[in-house]
């Protein structure tokens, strides 16, 4: 296998990739490809301060209070100004849903922990934890089983 890039500010971005057949590997460099919105950061603001975090800084992106904040893996809290469905739009494939107002990092999860009345929760690793709805815990499960 090769691989080559070819920097040239002056042309059209493109990939192309020549394969023998699909696999695993070619529908993550197309879903990487598709996704990407031209960018890995996002604006959060805390306080007095503003700060740039990276998508992979950040645990999960939740409604709090009725204002959408990014909690990064240190467990703070960064303002976000745009609304959830267009978070949706530029957040990479490894955030899913996991209730009606939670985006989750897959790299950040812990576990998930299921109580005796059926409920489930996310554990980050920052120590943060929400619930997963039933509705997006079908959706999850099916994600983890194709890995």
């Amino acid at each position: 296998m090769k691989f080559r890039l070819i920097i040239d500010k002056t042309e059209e971005e493109e990939i192309i990739a020549r394969v023998h057949e699909r696999s695993s590997l070619t529908e993550q460099i197309e879903a990487l490809v598709l996704n990407y919105a031209g960018t890995d950061r996002i604006y959060g603001f805390a306080e007095d301060e503003i700060k740039l975090l990276k998508f992979s800084q950040i645990e999960c992106i939740t409604v709090l209070d009725g204002k959408i904040y990014a909690i990064d893996n240190h467990a703070e809290r960064y303002r976000l100004k745009q609304r959830l469905y267009e978070l949706e739009e530029i957040l990479p494939t490894y955030f899913f849903r996991i209730n009606k107002s939670t985006f989750a990092n897959e790299n950040s999860l812990e576990r998930f922990s299921a109580s005796f009345n059926g409920a489930v929760d996310a554990i980050f690793k920052c120590g943060y934890q929400d619930y997963v709805s039933r509705r997006c815990f079908a959706a999850i499960k099916r994600r983890f089983d194709k890995k």
